[in-house]
């Protein structure tokens, strides 16, 4: 695909606070799953484990509004069908705002299937697959998800993969007020994750292990957003983030030869109508 930048981070930095590369015992806490995560290597690494009794997590310590977030994650090795590793945003409640990459394990060989969703007020069945170019076991790639009041982009190694846009104008929530955490766990679903709950862990493989590194985030915290969200709110010049026509290439490249399920066109699915961004698909998905 070339050189280039497939992005263009909106002018408002003097809004936003920066974390590159931080420890991940300052920036995050394990949540469960006991000595199966750890973080070591001075806190640059973190792993997360499962095996047939438990699997493991962590989040951040901090909530964000709009930003971007970039995480390296190293996948499940081998046979690792029935597992799923999840990396998301989310904030709590009943009524929750979510932005998900999910990672869905596979037989030796087998590619793994990148699984993404957007939640708004607690509703998701936004789903987007996708398969990748490129073995996500062997070496460390980032994944992104660059938020703000105007789109959600999903990115992987700097290549959007996925657009959501916001189509309030369309009666569709957007996620936009409840700040979120960084979330990420790995677990079994054999029950689903693999064909459709066909294949089953093979727990003689266990312990499953996923690692993270070099965690980088360009964001609000919750307390100076609380105090801008007028500055976000107001002049769309100055918020406005879009890809520019290389990125715009580069996702398209990627939908055409990697996307192998999309919400916006399962009619078997929604028999009553597709989703009201649906019909304008490509501005709002």
């Amino acid at each position: 695909m070339g050189g280039g930048s497939a992005v263009k981070w909106w002018p408002f930095l003097w809004l936003v606070v920066g974390v590159y590369g931080g420890s991940f015992y300052e920036d995050f806490e394990i949540t469960w799953g006991g000595e199966r995560a750890k973080i070591f290597n001075s806190g640059r690494l973190l792993s997360l484990s499962l095996d047939k009794v438990s699997g493991s997590g962590f989040q951040s310590k901090k909530t964000y509004l709009f930003g971007r977030i970039d995480m390296q994650l190293k996948l499940v090795a081998g046979n690792s069908a029935g597992t799923v590793t999840a990396y998301y945003l989310s904030s709590q409640g009943p009524s929750h705002d979510e932005i998900d990459f999910e990672f869905l394990g596979n037989l030796s060989g087998d590619p793994y299937i990148l699984h993404t969703n957007v939640f708004t007020q607690g509703k998701g069945n936004r789903e987007q697959q996708f398969y990748l170019w490129f073995d996500p076991t062997k070496n460390f790639h980032t994944y992104s998800i660059i938020w703000n009041p105007q789109q959600i982009i999903f990115s992987v190694d700097n290549y959007p993969i996925r657009e959501f846009r916001n189509a309030e104008a369309m009666g569709v929530p957007f996620p936009k007020t409840q700040p979120m955490r960084i979330y990420s766990s790995l677990w079994n679903a054999d029950d689903w994750a693999t064909r459709g709950g066909l294949i089953k862990t093979d727990w003689t493989k266990a312990p499953f292990t996923a690692y993270y590194r070099n965690f980088n985030a360009t964001t609000c915290t919750t307390a100076d957003c609380s105090k801008s969200r007028s500055s976000f709110s107001g002049s769309a010049t100055a918020q406005t983030y879009q890809l520019d026509a290389f990125g715009r290439r580069r996702l398209r490249w990627v939908q055409k030869y990697f996307m192998i399920y999309n919400y916006c066109t399962d009619l078997k699915r929604f028999p009553q109508g597709l989703p009201p961004e649906c019909n304008h698909s490509s501005k709002f998905q």
